[in-house]
């Protein structure tokens, strides 16, 4: 994620800001551009600071406080690049809906922030293309007995537990699995890597490579999660994949790889922004010192990024344990990791030409 600034004061502005604090312009996200643009009224449309020639309007979920991007003022449709891939959506008239749902959005749209600037091809669901991308956020049903929703991907359709937006019971799911870190975020980030391991490497023509890195895919996935649930990872686990979740089948050592490498490249970007620099005063550890010059959108060897990555995520750890908090990157990117994230790497740079 990058830093913006308001084009018509210079005041550092955010991804999801919709107002410049300085100046008080209105702000939105301009997806072609890659940057959020300061506005200023043009008749019913919106004039684009960032663009001048061009005119835009706000995403019909702006309505709701759940979206800022923008769209073309004689484009079709009511809906931004982000929201057109939502077909269902809980009732936001109903207890907190709406403010999870915005949490959702939230997620969600630094989710495709992230696969537009991948150019990664998105392709939406419908009669023609049943296997599409599309999301249902679903809320479960009040009743004790009901079935819980189960966030997951199945054939493009990527469904996230609604509760999943609640911090406390998000942290109850979190500690009753034993999981090191679960977020928002990182749901999105997991499901997708399904979406694309269909669409890049099975349908891309790259199952072989992808199992002489991952294993073998067509193992039984369910025997694979009732062996994982009944007794865990196995031993050692750490020396071969980036969590314990990985572990359980080469589906999920993908979609978990996939993940990691979004985090990874996204925070990396705002180091940058940031103008980040780690050089420890004590030791002489080589591997302790970056300056996050690099673009993580356009770096060709991955072993650029991880050299970058390990370093920051050492600081950004040290300074967490400084707050009374858990590490926030608490993973181990052993040399086996590395070798899976090339892999991504690998496919997403073949992706995006």
């Amino acid at each position: 994620m990058k830093l913006f600034a308001c084009q018509g004061c210079g005041q550092v502005v955010y991804f999801e800001n919709t107002r410049c604090e300085r100046c008080e312009r209105a702000l939105g996200y301009l997806p072609l551009a890659e940057t959020v643009t300061a506005l200023e009224p043009a008749g019913e449309a919106w004039r684009t600071l960032a663009r001048p020639e061009r005119q835009v309007r706000f995403c019909e979920n702006a309505t709701k406080d759940a979206c800022n991007w923008l769209l073309g003022a004689q484009e079709e449709g009511p809906l931004c690049t982000a929201c057109r891939f939502n077909r269902a959506i809980p009732d936001l008239a109903v207890g907190e809906n709406l403010l999870l749902w915005r949490r959702v959005e939230i997620a969600k749209h630094r989710l495709f922030y992230t696969l537009l600037r991948l150019r990664l091809p998105l392709r939406g669901r419908d009669e023609d293309h049943p296997d599409g991308l599309a999301f249902d956020v679903l809320a479960g049903a009040p009743e004790p007995d009901a079935p819980a929703v189960m966030t997951g991907h199945d054939n493009g359709l990527i469904t996230i537990a609604l509760e999943e937006a609640d911090d406390a019971e998000r942290e109850r799911r979190r500690a009753a699995l034993n999981e090191p870190y679960r977020s928002l975020l990182g749901h999105f980030r997991h499901e997708i890597g399904h979406y694309y391991w269909d669409v890049l490497v099975r349908d891309g023509g790259r199952l072989e490579e992808c199992r002489a890195v991952f294993g073998d895919d067509t193992a039984d996935y369910q025997a694979a999660l009732e062996r994982h649930y009944a007794g865990g990872p196995p031993a050692g686990w750490q020396e071969q994949f980036v969590s314990a979740y990985a572990a359980v089948h080469p589906w999920e050592d993908w979609a978990e790889t996939w993940a990691h490498y979004f985090h990874i490249i996204d925070t990396l970007e705002m180091a940058r922004a940031f103008g980040i620099r780690i050089r420890p005063w004590v030791g002489e550890e080589e591997g302790m010192v970056a300056n996050i010059r690099l673009d993580p959108y356009r770096v060709a060897d991955v072993h650029e990024i991880i050299d970058a990555w390990l370093p920051l995520s050492f600081a950004m750890n040290s300074l967490n344990r400084a707050m009374g908090n858990a590490d926030l990157y608490p993973f181990v990117i052993s040399p086996p990791v590395v070798e899976k994230l090339g892999f991504v790497h690998a496919v997403l740079h073949s992706a995006r030409g």
